[in-house]
């Protein structure tokens, strides 16, 4: 019962934590799209900071499973952007940044706050302030960290595609029908978990050394 009590404590923190990290990764996409001039996500009702536009149904299961999950990728059409391979770098790129952002400002605000002052008092309503602060600044660091790896589909793919000649992008490109399965291996064997987890506490601490 006190197992259960626990994970459904973890859950009430951890799902709208994700949905709000992974709602700014998809809204900067659709943002940084329609400033280079392609409408596609707006015409489409995605770019908003309304998560329900953005949820995936297995994406949110997997929230609730392993503490991990993934949102409705926004819709991009390179047909209208100015210069394709850089504007779709650049696309790519505004996911991952927007949460390294919004874990800054999680971690700014962990630091400012001068929790001591409060009070014991004021202990019910502190400790879950600083344990979901806690928990934003890692879940933005995770979801940052995950979407840069150099992978088919995931952002860090359209970057390394953005940088590389135009021939060995394509054939770059041709990995994505296998990228999941590749990003799964990866995972399942542990080979990734270690630079995963350096990258991760990496950046988490340089997020929360900024302020002092």
């Amino acid at each position: 019962m006190f197992d259960l009590f626990a994970k459904i404590q973890e859950l009430v923190v951890v799902i709208p934590v994700f949905l709000l990290a992974l709602t700014i990764h998809e809204f900067a996409h659709g943002w940084l799209a329609n400033r280079l001039g392609d409408p596609t996500a707006r015409l489409q009702g995605r770019l908003t900071l309304n998560p329900v536009a953005h949820l995936d149904p297995i994406g949110v299961l997997a929230i609730v499973l392993i503490g991990f999950g993934w949102a409705k990728p926004v819709p991009v059409d390179y047909r209208y952007l100015k210069r394709p391979r850089r504007d779709m770098m650049l696309i790519a790129a505004a996911g991952p940044v927007s949460n390294l952002i919004l874990g800054a400002a999680s971690a700014f605000c962990y630091r400012m706050i001068p929790w001591a002052a409060a009070g014991r008092e004021l202990a019910w309503l502190i400790i879950p302030v600083q344990i979901t602060l806690l928990v934003l600044v890692k879940a933005n660091v995770i979801l940052a960290v995950f979407n840069l790896l150099p992978i088919p589909p995931l952002d860090g793919s359209r970057v390394v595609s953005g940088l590389l000649p135009a021939r060995h992008a394509i054939s770059y490109s041709r990995l994505e029908p296998y990228g999941f399965v590749i990003i799964f291996l990866l995972f399942f064997t542990g080979i990734m978990s270690p630079v995963f987890g350096v990258a991760e506490h990496t950046l988490t601490r340089a997020l929360f050394r900024m302020w002092g």
